[in-house]
């Protein structure tokens, strides 16, 4: 059976699917990225259970656009290896499940009151100065029946072909792909930040934080009226300084601009811009190895950050705050952070969502931008 993915690029109409007959690459690191080609898709942090896979095409096609895009001729919803619909969460070394935490698969995902009870165990941490910032995730379960196709279930791929079709007509402004192998599952993403970008010598990447909610007549334009709140400027102030400092030990002419403000649907961003050449010996994957996982989905100081959020979690991330894109197909290289994602399995959906807390943060406030980055998904399959 294959595996592939479906993608389009924001602002684009054409489609491209990548396709591989048989098992993708399975990589312990980003740094193992260096040197190949293929279609990335990454987790938070990999480990035994969610590695880095790499899906390294047979075939390529490219569709006009959406409508016109079909899937593999061979593959099904639903057939799989064993297991494929119950990893499991790894421990921080990888050899084992965590104890204690949640299993969005064993249907406890995290509650409101267990969302609260992280909230304050983070928060604790933010207080007393062990973080600058923190970013708190979560995920919802969705039922799959009647969401798609009226009583069924996804049965096919034009029921899966729907859903992707919708996020395209609905997301222009945001990278849009629909993902599947063995190990990682089924994912279907629509997100709108960049990790590393570029081809030859010339790269960029993107500081992307801070959040605000669209309503009434906002919705009409791109949040030039937005007024940012000082919490929303510190915490995009953090990612860019980050990616900054990392750059300076990666690259040299290194341009930066912004912040402005963006939208991604119903919601916007500060956004700054960097762009840079990376310095000679120095290749995609230790790039990838610097910047994932940016402070925008962890936290800083970023390693201690990183350890925290994998012990203190209730809903384990899998492949959601990993990233995902082509890697030198067609000799340019667009990964992006997996954002406003959902994993698809045969009963349900489990959509993801997340947060910066800083010290200043507010406990029902953060709980509501959750909120507002889950309606990304929760728009494709309630129509």
């Amino acid at each position: 059976m294959s595996s592939f993915a479906l993608y389009r690029f924001p602002h684009e109409q054409r489609v491209t699917l990548v396709e591989q007959q048989g098992e993708p690459l399975e990589l312990s690191s980003c740094r193992d990225l260096s040197g190949r080609q293929g279609f990335v898709v990454a987790p938070f942090a990999a480990d035994a259970y969610h590695p880095v896979v790499l899906i390294v095409p047979d075939k390529v096609q490219t569709f006009e656009d959406a409508s016109l895009c079909r899937l593999p001729d061979d593959w099904e919803f639903g057939r799989s290896k064993p297991g494929v619909w119950t990893l499991q969460t790894s421990a921080l070394d990888g050899s084992k499940p965590r104890n204690g935490i949640a299993n969005a698969l064993d249907g406890s995902s995290p509650t409101r009151e267990t969302y609260g009870d992280d909230f304050r165990r983070f928060h604790r941490e933010l207080s007393g100065g062990r973080f600058r910032k923190l970013v708190l995730s979560r995920c919802a379960e969705e039922p799959l029946l009647g969401k798609i196709g009226g009583d069924r279930k996804v049965g096919g791929d034009h029921d899966v072909l729907t859903l992707f079709r919708r996020a395209c007509q609905k997301y222009s402004r945001l990278f849009v792909v629909l993902s599947y192998t063995p190990k990682s599952g089924l994912w279907l993403t629509a997100t709108p930040e960049i990790l590393l970008e570029g081809e030859g010598s010339r790269w960029r990447t993107i500081a992307l934080a801070g959040t605000m909610r669209l309503e009434g007549e906002q919705l009409s334009g791109e949040g030039e009226q937005v007024c940012w709140s000082t919490k929303n400027i510190q915490e995009q102030r953090y990612v860019a300084t980050y990616i900054m400092d990392c750059l300076e030990r990666l690259a040299d002419d290194i341009r930066e601009e912004g912040p402005r403000t963006v939208r991604a649907a119903n919601l916007v961003h500060l956004r700054s811009d960097f762009s840079f050449v990376l310095r000679e010996g120095v290749d995609v994957g230790d790039a990838l190895t610097m910047l994932h996982p940016t402070p925008a989905v962890c936290g800083l100081p970023k390693e201690e950050a990183f350890r925290f959020i994998l012990n203190n979690e209730h809903s384990p991330r899998r492949y959601y705050s990993g990233f995902t894109g082509p890697l030198s197909i067609d000799g340019s290289t667009h990964l992006y952070v997996s954002l406003r994602c959902m994993q698809i399995i045969p009963d349900r959906f489990l959509l993801y969502a997340g947060g910066g807390l800083l010290d200043a943060s507010v406990e029902e406030q953060e709980w509501q931008e959750t909120e507002a980055k889950l309606e990304t998904m929760r728009a494709l399959i309630t129509l």
